[in-house]
């Protein structure tokens, strides 16, 4: 490998690594939407130059996270309640029933690996650092969706959680909630390891639905 090659994939992994920072944080409420962010104040913010920054936004702009604010940086875009609802009802239409058909197909060997994914969870919740809970989560529950083989399944699912904005986490991390809420995919793998269709389906259902309940909307 070449120097200039190697090189090139330190820059996509930086770039690919702010993305999937800037992405949680979308998504966890840590960049307001409406509000206008710098490249350089957010490379401050992630310890990295302006330059992946950017790259990682026009990524960002792409999905239709943000829209570009000419000699200015970018502004998060605001998702209406219809939609969340709508981004909601989807996924209880998608994963729930999927990870009830896996549960049999997900080797045994596979499940320390599942439990080290939800440690990464619990982690984020007990350091407060709502950002790296988010990105934890969505490996989490695409890496289950990924045992059912459908590459398009996972895409959609994934653009759908890009798209949900839970901003009670905040508040639920404040008062030391968050913990238990993430201890809650535990739960998930113990119940795949028990090879309980209907309970992991069930339980799932209602895990996927507090997106749309106390995670979405700051408590008073």
């Amino acid at each position: 490998m070449s120097i200039e090659h190697f090189a090139q994939m330190e820059k996509t992994n930086l770039r690919d690594k702010v993305s999937r920072a800037l992405r949680a944080a979308i998504i966890a409420g840590e960049m307001e939407p409406g509000a206008v962010y710098s490249a350089p104040a957010l490379g401050a913010r992630f310890g990295v130059s302006a330059t992946p920054v950017r790259e990682a936004m026009q990524d960002l702009a792409r999905e239709n996270l943000i829209t570009i604010v000419p000699n200015k940086g970018f502004r998060v875009i605001e998702v209406a309640e219809k939609d969340l609802d709508d981004i909601t009802q989807l996924r209880l239409l998608l994963e729930p029933p999927t990870v009830r058909d896996v549960t049999p197909l997900i080797p045994a060997e596979d499940l320390p690996r599942l439990r080290e994914l939800a440690a990464r969870i619990v982690t984020g919740a007990e350091q407060g650092d709502l950002v790296e809970y988010t990105a934890a989560d969505q490996v989490f529950h695409l890496t289950l969706l990924g045992y059912a083989g459908n590459p398009r399944l996972s895409a959609l699912v994934s653009d759908l959680r890009d798209h949900t904005r839970l901003f009670g986490l905040a508040s639920l991390a404040k008062k030391g909630a968050l913990v238990e809420v993430a201890r809650e995919h535990f739960t998930i793998v113990d119940l795949i390891e028990s090879r309980d269709q209907e309970a992991v389906e069930k339980f799932l259902r209602e895990h996927v639905s507090q997106a749309r309940g106390r995670w979405a909307k700051p408590e008073e």
